[in-house]
């Protein structure tokens, strides 16, 4: 039983920090930085870097600017697509020490699933934002940002307090994220096209 519980609290936790990191990576680094330091957790031995107080400050600092940047419109989705290059790696990094010192083909494995996973979730935080910035009102970026910020709260103190429950969420966030993507994909084409319809009629007017 024992047995079973780590296994599972391991799993969680290499899950965990690649679905946040493809959310919010500098949130994510923080919390289990700041966890760890306070003696509130034990990391896997990969992991306890994060509890250094420079990685911790450097955390902070760039989570402060994405915490700004993300809710100002069109800054959000500019700094979500320098970060493609930056969420992914750093989630299959994070996935890949967070099961400890095993095998090197369980820690390819893990890193794979984790750049996978990151890859997920950036890729429909990046999308539901493109479609926010194209509603007139300013607010729903704020509404938007806060909430990413709460849930990756919210997902890791579920992976490392509860990692059943995490789990079971995270199978029922993915198959509703498989429904919804098709769906957020037309969106986002739809959206290219009228933005290229109104300049293609700019260009025409312009001419005339």
């Amino acid at each position: 039983m024992e047995s079973l519980q780590q296994v599972s609290s391991t799993i969680a936790l290499t899950m965990g920090v690649a679905w946040a990191s493809g959310i919010n990576l500098y949130a994510a680094i923080l919390m289990l930085g700041l966890l760890g330091a306070g003696g509130n957790i034990v990391l896997p031995p990969g992991l306890e870097i994060l509890t250094n107080p420079l990685v911790i400050a450097a955390a902070g600092l760039m989570y402060t600017v994405e915490f700004v940047a993300d809710k100002i419109p069109g800054v959000d989705s500019a700094w979500d697509s320098v970060h493609t290059f930056i969420r992914i790696p750093a989630g299959a990094l994070l996935a890949a020490e967070a099961v400890g010192q095993v095998d090197p083909a369980v820690s390819l494995a893990a890193a794979l699933l984790g750049a996978g996973l990151a890859t997920t979730t950036h890729a429909a935080k990046a999308g539901t934002r493109i479609l926010i910035n194209a509603s007139p009102e300013p607010f729903s970026n704020s509404f938007a940002s806060f909430s990413e910020d709460l849930i990756v709260v919210a997902g890791l103190w579920a992976a490392l307090n509860h990692p059943l429950l995490f789990l079971a969420a995270l199978v029922l966030f993915l198959v509703l994220l498989a429904w919804l993507m098709p769906k957020l994909w037309r969106g986002i084409k739809g959206l290219f096209a009228r933005v290229k319809g109104l300049f293609a009629k700019s260009e025409a007017a312009s001419d005339a």
